[in-house]
């Protein structure tokens, strides 16, 4: 099969070009023009420079592949909803509609579980409506979701969704390193009552779900959820990573509603534009970990043939030996603007 993997550079990107390749498949990657792609280029990867922005610089990379994974997207940037709509929804229309005049075979788009939004009381299962947090990223994410879906049904487009849990693993600066650099900095606290089940999956496991994606052919318009198989509460996640990384677990509980205004005060006092810093605290991030959500793979688990492989603990110690270095020869991964995104 000939794969071209959007934001293949990214995270997520490159361990799913490593599985592909491991595999035997021909792999492209687009990339934006100023990203390092060395690394790829080693591996045997055809990297195209090119923008989903700009629907002119997809036509060469798409042109006689089997299938198109689109992971490329704006995430952990401080800017304006319409600069995320530029590359989360416009952007999949443009991979979308140059996917369809090329004929490509199958699209498989990764979209995120914060497309439900986090205030469920129950599993989540994927015939629950969209309805994200009031924030740039899931709003985005789930507008994207609903064009894919649109443009299977309206347009024949052969695409298949996949919706993950927040993927953390090796190369992971984005989440789980900055949780790591908290806990070593002594500066690491629990939201509430720290009970609470948290969305995670392991990036293998991600992976395992996009590859077959690609593979099931009667999974088209379809949208499934990729977890982890087992849940793991706020502060047993990060009371593994304090101790796989040989540091104290953190003790100090901040009540969610009090930390929730401090977020609130924190964005509005940051200036919205691009190249402008993240606050230090963001209402999305004290959701995540402060409130209780639970996802059902059994659709994946059916459909697809998914098993998880890597508990969230064994994940822990996976990406703990790489963000200490015990690791050496883990490829020093970049979290980017765009690039895998959850």
């Amino acid at each position: 099969m000939e794969v071209l993997v959007t934001g293949g550079n990214g995270f997520v990107g490159r361990h799913l070009v490593d599985a592909l390749v491991e595999r035997g498949d021909e792999v492209r990657v687009l990339a934006l023009p100023n990203e390092d792609c060395d690394a790829l280029e080693r591996l045997g990867v055809t990297v195209h420079r090119g923008d989903i922005g700009r629907s002119d610089t997809l036509r060469e990379p798409m042109d006689g592949v089997d299938a198109v994974v689109h992971l490329a997207a704006m995430m952990h940037v401080w800017r304006p909803l319409a600069d995320y709509r530029a590359v989360n929804v416009r952007g999949t229309h443009n991979v979308c509609r140059a996917a369809l005049d090329a004929s490509v075979a199958r699209v498989v788009h990764m979209s995120s579980s914060s497309v439900y939004g986090m205030a469920w009381n129950s599993p989540v299962h994927e015939c629950f409506p969209l309805a994200p947090y009031p924030d740039p990223y899931p709003t985005s994410k789930a507008e994207a979701d609903r064009l894919v879906r649109r443009m299977a049904a309206d347009r024949g487009l052969p695409a298949i969704i996949v919706r993950p849990d927040q993927i953390f693993g090796p190369g992971d600066r984005l989440h789980f390193g900055a949780t790591a650099d908290r806990l070593r900095a002594r500066r690491g606290i629990v939201v509430g009552r720290g009970d609470n089940a948290i969305p995670l999956v392991y990036v293998s496991d991600a992976v395992q779900g996009l590859l077959l994606a690609l593979e099931c052919g009667a999974a088209t318009g379809q949208a499934y959820n990729i977890s982890a198989a087992t849940p793991v509460t706020q502060e047993e996640f990060l009371s593994a990573i304090a101790g796989a990384i040989g540091v104290p677990p953190p003790r100090v509980h901040v009540p969610y509603r009090a930390l929730h205004a401090a977020a609130c005060a924190a964005e509005r006092a940051y200036t919205v534009r691009p190249g402008s810093h993240r606050p230090p605290i963001t209402r999305l991030g004290v959701a995540f970990l402060g409130t209780d959500v639970r996802y059902s793979i059994e659709k994946a688990r059916t459909q697809l043939g998914y098993r998880p492989a890597v508990t969230v603990g064994e994940g822990v110690e996976l990406t703990a030996a790489w963000y200490t270095g015990a690791v050496s020869q883990v490829a020093p991964y970049v979290s980017a603007a765009v690039s895998g995104a959850a």
